[in-house]
């Protein structure tokens, strides 16, 4: 393993290394002190983060500036390969150092060099299958179960129940008690649970029955899960996925319907996924699985029952921080996620049928990290853009989009950016009370109407 130049004080940037304590080919033990670092406080002692043999020393003592978490040694832990740990190349550390990641995430609050490594393209014939998203995800964990002996579920009723809603089906049945955890009525608890089990090097599903119960953990997942990586210098991973259902749910209420897409991508350090369709579930959710990152997998629990055609492919994925584009047009484009990506792309469609006007129609499938690239061309091709959000208009995720949109953009703007939103209010129980806060089918088209027409 690479050794890091840890963060040693809350302001520290870079280091001087003083002096080595260790020398090549040195025994030694977790705990043991390695070398002395100046930090911009202090001069601190250096511990070896686990049992091994000093196979390479790659910053000599008395070197100055070195850059918070760049590798200074190599070690050999007991019952490694022969085969060294590679050292990052400059282009790694560049990734890892300079990479945005939805406007500026610290570089040690995401693991960024291993955010796209690994992950197959959508870009070959594959075996495809029509389910619903509910069983696109089973497919996903029961394949990530089977191919990484880590990877384990817990939650509420996830077990004996088969899931709230069905998607952890037949799983315990499959892995066993010990692999498919029932949990108490306790999501700070449970959470907790998981997160130090990441910590330990498994990776955890942790399953909300709804994300509203997620506010219960909030600490566990902000504190703990989203800042332990920055806050150990990198040293620190928490591979584990928090997901469940989000949004509205029909007529269950303010308690139960809320929206935590614009909540948790404020967070540094969480990686922000919500599917629209079966297709991307999968992928997205295996994705995510194999993520050494802590991810918020939002999954609405109106697009549970709605299928589409999925590769049955163990080896499908579809890369984080890649939108798609759900339908083609030149005249604006419409920007969505999850439930209002589906509404938009009813709405684009009935627009050409009916009204002549050809709306580009883009998923953007993860907010954390953004694919601004996509966003960007399309804007600049069609020259007026709109977002469709579940979300309260004061502070979500669209007021980001739009000033991005200003941003880099703004010469081929021909207008401002349109955002449809919730208003400000809990989402009532109450159905004509929910249809009319909700943006609808028919409010998309004619609100796209009046900006392209003017009507």
């Amino acid at each position: 393993m690479n050794i890091l130049l840890p963060a040693l004080s809350p302001t520290m940037e870079q280091g001087n290394l003083v002096k080595w304590l260790v020398k090549e080919g040195q025994q030694v033990n977790s705990g043991d002190i390695l070398a002395e670092i100046e930090t911009d406080k202090a001069t601190m002692e250096l511990e070896s983060p686990d049992d091994g043999i000093i196979q390479k020393i790659i910053v000599e003592e008395g070197a100055e500036n070195i850059p918070v978490n760049s590798p200074i040694a190599v070690l050999k832990v007991e019952g490694e390969d022969e085969e060294t740990t590679p050292i990052p190349t400059e282009e790694e550390k560049s990734i890892k150092t300079e990479l945005d990641i939805s406007n500026n995430i610290q570089s040690t609050s995401v693991n960024m060099s291993s955010i796209f490594n690994n992950q197959v393209t959508d870009n070959k014939n594959w075996s495809e299958i029509e389910i619903t998203m509910r069983e696109a995800l089973n497919n996903a964990i029961a394949e990530e179960m089977e191919l990484d002996e880590d990877v384990f579920l817990l939650g509420e009723e996830v077990a004996e129940y088969d899931g709230a809603y069905k998607v952890t089906q037949g799983l315990l049945d499959k892995f066993g008690s010990k692999r498919v955890l029932d949990t108490p009525i306790s999501e700070h608890g449970f959470t907790g649970l998981a997160i130090g089990a990441a910590m330990a090097g498994l990776k955890p599903i942790c399953e909300f029955m709804t994300f509203n119960f997620s506010m219960q953990a909030i600490d566990q997942i902000i504190n703990s899960a989203a800042k332990s990586l920055y806050m150990s210098g990198g040293e620190i991973n928490v591979p584990i996925v928090f997901r469940g259902p989000n949004g509205a749910a029909a007529r269950v209420a303010a308690q139960h319907s809320q929206c935590f897409i614009s909540w948790y991508s404020h967070i540094p350090g969480l990686i922000v996924v919500t599917p629209s369709n079966a297709r991307d579930a999968k992928g997205l959710l295996k994705s995510s699985i194999r993520n050494p990152n802590p991810v918020i997998f939002l999954e609405h629990e109106l697009l549970y029952k709605e299928k589409a055609n999925v590769p049955s492919e163990n080896d499908f994925l579809i890369p984080l921080g890649k939108a798609n584009i759900l339908h083609e047009g030149s005249d604006i484009t419409i920007i969505g996620l999850a439930l209002m990506a589906q509404r938009a792309k009813k709405a684009a469609v009935e627009l050409k049928e009916k009204h002549n006007i050809n709306a580009k129609v883009i998923d953007l499938r993860t907010l954390v990290p953004l694919d601004l690239q996509s966003i960007k061309s399309a804007i600049n091709e069609t020259g007026l853009a709109m977002t469709v959000e579940e979300n309260p208009r004061l502070c979500g995720w669209g007021a980001e989009i739009s000033s991005l949109i200003t941003e880099h953009c703004f010469s081929n703007l021909k207008g401002p950016v349109t955002r449809l939103t919730t208003p400000h209010v809990p989402l009532p129980s109450a159905d004509i009370l929910e249809d009319n806060t909700i943006p609808s089918v028919d409010v998309i088209v004619r609100e796209v109407i009046k900006k392209v027409k003017g009507e």
